[in-house]
């Protein structure tokens, strides 16, 4: 099967920069599966889902959408690409507009895309906020209405209000209380489940990478240096850097 995203040898350099940032990285996630990309801080991930996100332009190698290249200068192409892939962001609090009110802020997609009349926006608005479990009041107020959970539920809103075909999330729950995580990621696997979502996701948390993620990518100082089926990632990894990140996850004395 083609995967809906895919990254063939890809790298990556900053301007001004002399080393790559990513170095020939090849990844790819097929329809309706889940794909983590795990690491340290500075070891790339972000970089590469602005690959993902046609945010930069890869240096080498060819970043794939159904198969065909991610042409940027193609506006046929990036028109369906924008509509098929959507983003959550990691901070709720800085994602969302404060003078929005948020039946604005989750059209918003549908405004940018010129998918929906004023009538459809509201109805697929009015939907997306019931399907993350937001009351039918949550479009007329503000963001600073909300705790942190409900706002990351309005950005998660706002991502699926276009009917996307794949989700890309960078460390999504991060900035949540543990309580509050639990609950987005149980949000995102309902997500996945009923719409038949594809979700790359930044993350740190392995807990949240096991509980959401098929599949898994380990990336090192830019480089991808194991990847498979978390289960085995996880459970059974065969590469030093992946099994000190595992045992750098705290635990509680017995």
């Amino acid at each position: 099967m083609t995967a809906v995203l895919a990254l063939d040898s890809v790298g990556h350099t900053y301007r001004g920069s002399a080393a790559p940032v990513v170095a020939d990285v090849s990844l790819g996630v097929e329809a309706g599966h889940s794909l983590a990309l795990v690491g340290e801080s500075g070891a790339g991930k972000t970089t590469l889902l602005r690959l993902l996100l046609g945010l930069a332009r890869p240096t080498t190698g060819t970043v794939r959408f159904d198969g065909d290249p991610l042409a940027l200068g193609d506006r046929a192409q990036m028109r369906r690409f924008r509509r098929s892939v959507q983003c959550v962001f990691q901070d709720p609090y800085a994602s969302l507009d404060p003078r929005q009110r948020v039946s604005r802020i989750v059209a918003e997609p549908l405004r940018s895309l010129g998918v929906a009349t004023v009538a459809e926006a509201r109805a697929k608005v009015a939907e997306a906020l019931e399907q993350v479990g937001l009351p039918a009041d949550a479009a007329s107020r503000y963001p600073h209405e909300f705790s942190g959970g409900q706002r990351q539920r309005i950005a998660i809103a706002r991502a699926i209000v276009c009917d996307p075909r794949v989700l890309l999330a960078d460390e999504p729950v991060s900035a949540l209380d543990v309580t509050t995580r639990v609950k987005v990621v149980d949000l995102l696997a309902e997500l996945k489940r009923e719409r038949g979502l594809t979700i790359v996701m930044v993350s740190h948390d392995l807990s949240v990478v096991a509980a959401l993620c098929e599949g898994t990518a380990v990336l090192e100082r830019g480089r991808v240096v194991e990847q498979g089926e978390t289960r085995d990632v996880l459970g059974s990894p065969g590469h030093p850097y992946t099994r000190r990140l595992l045992d750098s996850v705290p635990r509680l004395p017995v």
